[in-house]
Order: structure tokens, then C-alpha cells, then sequence
């Protein structure tokens, strides 16, 4: 029997806890939730995190000092791909090739042997190791689709933390003129539709670099 009052005194405790809970109507039950971060604090810098996310998802991630290093590991990618038609269409990637005589092509001429497509992007998202792009500039939409080797080539100023910084980037440099397709690149093109047997390259690039220069 005193084993039973007992539990019966427990149970009468809990329910009158319950009822009092429901008897507190609050409007904010849990009033600091939208300022709890999402994610724990990083102990990783933003570049190294981001270094690790991209080559995790099969991207290819090269440092570059300068821009003499950039124009050199591109000339190591073009001997070791063998490329001989890589395309450039923004002005400000032109203009940087072009100080170093690197030889691309700068219209849409037999556009249909591209090789390789050099693009700029929006941002860099750390994160994930994902590249944001859109087609508010020169590169358009075909150039980072259509060849088999898309190269980017990024800052450091671009990096961020989430997807909500890379496109508050977007918001700011385009105002209320924003790009018709904004894409979030996260590794090469890739599918598993296929008797679940993953293959790369299916609706895009089947390799894809970054190349990051400090700025």
C-alpha cells in the first residue's frame, strides 16, 4: 500500500505541474529562438571551412597568392586538361588574363567546342562549399553549364558563412534589379537516376575549380 501512495503522490505532482504549464498562456513561449544562433561558433577560419566543404564534394580547390600564381596554376590545368579552347566572357576576367597574355576566347565563337567556361561568381558559401552565381553579368547562363570544365575564379572577400549572407550580397550589388537565375553550385554536375550508379557530369560540368585569390 505504500508503495501505491507513493506513486499515486507522484503522478498527482506531474499533473498538477501539466496543468499549471497550460494555465501560463505566454504569447512567446520561447522569446530569444530567433536570436539563438542556428549554428554553433566555428573554431575553423571562413576559408579553411570553406576549402573543405568544396574538395568534400568532389570540388577541385586551388590558392592562389596573386595573380601571377593564378595565371601560372591555370597554365599547369591547361597543360595537364590539354585545353586549347577556354572561354571568358566577363570583362573584369578578361581584362586580368589579358594582362598576362593567357589565351581565351572572348566571344561565342565555335562556342559549341568550348572546353573549358572561366567565370566570377556572387559569392562563396562556407558552409556548404558552395559556389553562388547568377546571370547578372557578361558569363550569362550558358558559360558555367555548357563546357565540361567550369573554372571559377573568386576572392576572398566573397567567402560567407551562409546561403542568407551569399545572397545579401546578391541584394546589395543588384538592388531591386535582381538576375533572373541565381544558382547555388555545391561540386561538379553529378546523378544517381541511373540504376543508382553515380556519374559525374550528367546535366553540367564534370569538373569543377575554384581558384582564390586574396581581396
Amino acid at each position: 500500500m505504500q508503495k501505491n501512495t507513493k506513486h499515486t503522490t507522484s503522478k498527482e505532482l506531474m499533473l498538477k505541474k501539466v496543468r499549471q504549464a497550460l494555465l501560463q498562456k505566454r504569447e512567446h513561449p520561447y522569446p530569444s529562438f530567433e536570436e539563438t544562433p542556428l549554428y554553433p561558433e566555428d573554431e575553423e577560419s571562413i576559408d579553411i571551412r570553406f576549402a573543405r566543404q568544396f574538395t568534400a564534394v568532389a570540388g577541385q580547390f586551388v590558392y592562389c597568392e596573386d595573380e601571377l600564381q593564378l595565371i601560372e596554376n591555370l597554365v599547369l590545368l591547361a597543360e595537364k586538361e590539354k585545353l586549347r579552347k577556354m572561354y571568358a566572357w566577363e570583362p573584369h576576367i578578361q581584362e586580368l588574363l589579358a594582362r598576362y597574355d593567357f589565351p581565351v576566347y572572348v566571344t561565342d565563337q565555335d562556342f559549341a567546342d568550348a572546353e573549358a567556361g572561366i567565370t566570377a561568381c556572387e559569392a562563396l558559401v562556407a558552409r556548404s562549399g558552395s559556389i553562388l552565381v547568377s546571370n547578372g553579368n557578361a558569363a550569362g547562363r550558358r558559360l558555367g553549364i555548357y563546357p565540361h570544365i567550369h573554372i571559377v575564379i573568386a576572392f576572398t572577400s566573397q567567402l560567407v558563412w551562409d546561403i542568407k549572407d551569399g545572397l545579401a550580397l546578391v541584394t546589395q550589388r543588384y538592388g531591386d534589379r535582381l538576375p533572373s537565375m541565381i544558382n547555388l553550385i555545391t561540386g561538379p554536375s553529378r546523378t544517381a537516376d541511373i540504376e543508382k550508379t553515380l556519374v559525374m557530369g550528367a546535366h553540367g560540368p564534370k569538373n569543377l575549380y575554384l581558384f582564390l585569390l586574396e581581396g
